[in-house]
This record gives C-alpha cells, structure tokens and sequence, in this order.
C-alpha cells in the first residue's frame, strides 16, 4: 500500500512489502467462500451412515483411512486463512464435545455459500450477520421445544446415542456390543458432586488387544496394563482382595554421595549384609502385614522382596511408571504412598479378579494384566479387537465419539432426534419467523435456513438418493404433524425413532458454525504478505 505521489517528485511512502498483495471489495467475498465451500464439499461425502472413507497419503510414508471430520482435518496442511478458520472450528467443536465435526464443518460452509450469493447481489455484510443472529436464536429456540429429557439409567436411549455417533464408521460392524460397553463404562465411571453428575471420558481408556475381530471386543471395570512380569512363578489369578499401591522404592537406596566404608574384619561384613537383609525383611513383612494380596510399585523392587511376597501368594509387580500406577490407584480406590510406614488398611484398595493373559505374537510374547475393580471401579477399559492397524485407530475414533456423545447426553440429560429432523424443524421455524421482518435481515434469515437444510440433504445424496426430492418430502411431513420425520438411514425421508444424539452437541455446532461465518463476514479485506 502506498500514498500517491504528491507531484514534489519524491517517492511515495511503502508500508508494505512490494510483494504484499490486497484484496478488496466483492473480490475479497469471493476469496473467502471459495474457500469454505470447498473445505465443506472436502467432507459432504464423508457425512452420515453411508458416508464413505477418505484416505490420506502424508508426507513421512504413512497412511490414514478414515471419515472422522476432526482426524481428516488435523491430517490436512491447511494454508488459506478461511480453510485455517475452519480447522480452528473443528478444533473448537471436538473440544468441546468431541463428535459433530463433520455436521458442524458442513453447515457454517453452506451459510457462506449462501452469503456469497446475498453479497454479489448488494445485501450488508453487517445485515447479513444481523439476520443469522436472528435466526440462530431461532435455532436454538427450536431446539430446546424438542429436546426430550433423559436420566444417566436409561440404557436404551443411550445405547441409541452411541450407535447414532458410531453409524458411518468401522465401528458400526459391532455397534450394539461396542455400545453396550460404552454405555457400561460410562456409567461405571460416573459421580456426582453436589449434586452434579459428572462422566470423565479420560476415566474410560481404549486398548488394543492385536488379535482376533471387533466381537472379540470386552468392556473391563478396571484396566488393563501390558508389560512383562518380572517372575515367571507371579501368581496368574487371583479373586478378590486388597491392592496396595506404592511410590516409594522397595529396595536398598543407595547414597547420592560416593562414600568409602573400611571393613577390618569378616564379622563388620557380616554385620553390613544382615543389617540390610533386615531392612528388606521388614519391608517384605510391612508388605505382608498389611492384607494386600496385589501390590504395584512405581520404583524399583529389590529381588529379595519380591521372591518374599511370591512365596506367601502375593502378586508384587514394580517398575510402572508414576502415570500407570496413579491409574490402577484411580481404578481401585487405593491410595498413593510415598512411604511404606504409611502404609495400613485404610490406605488399600479392593479389586475382584486379576489375571494375567498371554498372547504369542510374531515377535515376542505379550502379558497383559486384567485388573477388574469391580462395579465401582473409578477407570474403565473398552479391550478392541482386531489387528494392530489403521482399522483399529478407526474402530478407536468411533467408540471415543461414542463415548463423548453418552457422557454429554448423560451429563446435560437431554437428547434430540438426528437424521436432520431438528435441521428441518428449525428451518421451517425460522422461514415462519421472516415472512414477520421486514428489512433485509429477511433474506440472510431464509439464507440461513437453507443452509441448515444442507444437512438432510447430504444425508440423501450419500445414500444414492436425489436431494431435492428427499426434502420436499421432508418439508411435506413436517408441515402435515410429523415433527419426528427425518432422513432414514436408507437415505428416503420418513419417521426416525432410534437416532438419538446430544443435544448439547448439536447445539453448539451450529452456534460455532454461525460464529465463525459471521466472522469471517466481517472481513473487508485480505491482506497476503506471500502476494497470493
């Protein structure tokens, strides 16, 4: 950008790079929908029970293959300020809820399709943004008249939540055991506080078991920890008893100075080796006296000890990490001593059965350790089956989405139907509440409720059926009292009573997509220092 020359013959004033270009004007409109819209039609066919997969080729070799709207777009090297936008947002909505990426992506696409055409045509960006906040509150107006009310023990309507969010993937294949165990583990995990209830999706934890299919899959009321034993005589069951979990060292520690000790005699020898083989005897007998039957160590463990507690039938496992051994604390309501001193009953927590599973694998042999806690476990372990490949980090992807839309609906409970019933609903709301404006903001609030209807309509195209069609009838049946119709998984429109999602995702979806294309709304010029 420069200052015209004033006729003094001096050079105008540059304040930016020769190579900075600018954009303006109905140019700048163009730049910004060209490039949501072509981020949103990257995902439509990705969208729904019969959306397909995308496989992504990256740089280092390795290959992705998946329909999940938040991997695809953590995958992509993104350079245009709005697809930037877009990725922000998919980041925002999986945040927030961890599922709708793909719904949420497509719907703030199809508003700046919609405002590009309204700003060729003359309409204020400012009165645009204007008539999608009108009919946003709409939206959400709509939305809360239908939600319907659910408490954390109806199985059967979260069951039908967490086959909606599994619908589309890998996982679909096994979707109502998967979703039987999403649904247990949640509600294994779920507390509440002051009166709150509260469902951690980092208490339910994913494990790939490597073998078999995804019926092999099962749901452990505890965790599971892969790693070698350090005996091979360790007990390999046990039912039932008391868990201690230690992150003191089980062992002689050595000095952090460099010391010289002088023996005179065989008897101070002597005198060194019984002192410190009582050391160890105390702490095997502390160990002992204390009722735990299973003990983790997140230090070393002194092979003395060890030996000690596998003679008298107790399973002592060390060297975990300090994340691992806070986790099977966590899973069995014991708690973490930092010496052994402290160590009582009170201090232990309960387990129901512990065992150890062997795989033989092509390179080496497996362990892993079940550790059920029981019904109050405070950890959750879905086991996947499968191969150790991409298959599995899909399967993976659709139970965590899963996962995230139970414990949403479970905490806010409230649901709403999906196949693009609520969509249409409020589509046709806000088409009622325009015909009573009478400015402009009319035409951006119809604009809006088109866009909405993007949803339905993807949900048509990708089970091989014609839009247009699929909407009109759509509308027919919501206009005729069938507030319940949506998109049926074959793709034709007609009543949907078992896809039930979160309410609270589905909110906040379009709330962001609304956010972020009004923002981008707001923009009246592009200013590239690359010059593209």
């Amino acid at each position: 950008m420069a200052q015209p020359n004033d006729g003094s013959g001096r050079a105008p004033v540059a304040i930016v790079r020769p190579t900075t270009s600018v954009t303006s004007g109905v140019a700048v409109t163009q730049k910004l929908v060209s490039a949501s819209v072509a981020f949103g039609d990257l995902l439509r066919g990705t969208f729904g029970p019969n959306g397909l997969d995308k496989m992504m080729y990256k740089t280092n070799g390795q290959t992705a293959v998946t329909n999940d709207g938040a991997k695809i777009v953590a995958e992509l090297l993104v350079k245009h300020p709005a697809a930037k936008a877009f990725v922000q947002l998919a980041e925002s909505q999986e945040n927030a809820c961890g599922d709708g990426v793909t719904g949420c992506l497509i719907v703030a696409s199809e508003l700046m399709r919609e405002a590009g055409r309204l700003l060729e045509k003359g309409l204020h960006p400012l009165v645009l943004v204007e008539g999608y906040q009108r009919a946003l509150e709409v939206t959400l107006e709509t939305l809360d008249s239908r939600v319907e009310r659910i408490l954390p023990t109806d199985t059967d309507r979260l069951l039908s939540v967490a086959k909606t969010a599994m619908m589309g993937t890998t996982a679909e294949t096994g979707s109502d055991h998967l979703a039987q165990c999403i649904v247990t583990a949640a509600q294994t995990v779920a507390s509440e506080l002051d009166g709150v209830l509260h469902v951690r999706t980092e208490d339910v934890r994913m494990a790939k078991r490597g073998v078999g299919g995804i019926g092999d899959s099962r749901l452990v009321s505890g965790l599971i920890l892969e790693r070698r034993l350090d005996l091979d005589r360790l007990p390999r069951h046990l039912e039932g008893g008391k868990v201690a979990v230690l992150s003191c060292p089980l062992e002689i520690e050595s000095s952090s100075r460099e010391a010289e000790i002088e023996v005179t005699s065989p008897d101070q020898w002597v005198a060194f080796m019984d002192a410190e083989e009582a050391q160890l005897e105390a702490k095997s007998k502390t160990l002992l006296e204390s009722g735990a039957n299973l003990v983790f160590c997140a230090e070393g463990i002194d092979p003395r000890v060890l030996h000690r507690c596998v003679d008298e039938g107790v399973f002592i496992l060390g060297g975990l990490e300090r994340a691992g051994a806070e986790d099977v604390a966590a899973a069995t309501g014991a708690m973490m001593i930092d010496h052994l001193d402290s160590l009582d009953a009170s201090t232990l927590g309960a387990f129901k059965t512990m065992h150890i599973e062997t795989l033989e694998g092509d390179d080496s042999r497996r362990e892993r350790l079940h550790l059920d806690a029981g019904p109050k476990a405070g950890l959750a372990t879905v086991d996947v089956g499968g191969g150790d490949g991409v298959a599995s980090e899909e399967v993976i992807r659709g139970l965590y989405d899963a996962l995230c839309s139970v414990t949403s609906a479970m905490e806010t409970g409230e649901v709403l139907l999906g196949g693009g019933s609520l969509h249409m609903a409020s589509s046709l709301a806000i088409r009622e509440s325009a015909e009573a404006q009478g400015g402009r903001e009319r035409l951006a609030m119809e604009a809006f409720a088109r866009a909405l209807e993007a949803i339905p309509a993807v949900l048509a195209t990708n089970a091989g059926h014609d839009h247009l069609d699929t909407l009109l009838v759509l509308r027919s049946l919501h206009r005729d009292g069938s507030p319940n119709s949506g998109v049926q998984h074959t793709g034709q429109a007609g009543p949907v009573e078992s896809a039930w999602s979160s309410a609270e995702t589905l909110a906040h979806a379009i709330e962001a997509a609304c956010e972020t294309a009004c923002g981008l709304l707001r923009v009246d010029q592009v200013i590239s220092a690359r010059g593209d």
